[in-house]
């Protein structure tokens, strides 16, 4: 089959396509890898985790909820008994809970960030505060917790309850 000028079809569609390749313009720009890790940091919910901190024995927790409530439940059994070691005396009952900002560090290292507790406590257990941060750092070995396989540092508020009479 041949054009009506005398060229073979082929030849004549060839040079279209080569015609139109070349008329388009294509634009490429190179994004450096600090673009792509801004716009995907603005991306991620840096307030979730992929993984929670966790001790050895609950390393091998399944789902987040699970890993989150081992860490938790260590946690606090840790505290209370660190507390109920000290043997406090009071002179009055006392029920109360108080709040620990417990921070794991993407290192892997638990520090209080704060405590909140009333008066009536400390006013009974001055070494409350004492004994909280002795607590923590009894702590066993921590994995700190990860997003994207990248250890970051996270917040807990644990509460504690304070029974004594």
């Amino acid at each position: 089959m041949e054009s009506e000028s005398g060229l073979p079809m082929k030849k004549v569609l060839l040079f279209v396509f080569t015609l139109i390749l070349t008329s388009c313009n294509f634009e490429t720009k190179k994004i450096s890898s600090e673009e792509v890790l801004e716009q995907e940091s603005r991306s991620l919910n840096w307030k979730e985790v992929d993984e929670y901190p966790a001790f050895e024995n609950c390393k091998n927790a399944n789902g987040l909820a699970a890993a989150k409530n081992c860490f938790e439940r260590q946690v606090a059994t840790t505290i209370y008994s660190f507390l109920s070691s000290q043997q406090p005396v009071v002179t009055e009952s006392i029920n109360d809970t108080l709040f620990i900002y417990l921070e794991i560090t993407k290192e892997g290292k638990p520090q209080i960030d704060s405590i909140k507790v009333d008066t009536t406590v400390t006013n009974q257990l001055p070494e409350i505060e004492q004994w909280l941060r002795q607590s923590i750092d009894s702590l066993p070995k921590i994995y700190p917790a990860s997003k994207r396989g990248i250890p970051v540092s996270t917040v807990f508020k644990m509460p504690v309850v304070v029974k004594a009479e």
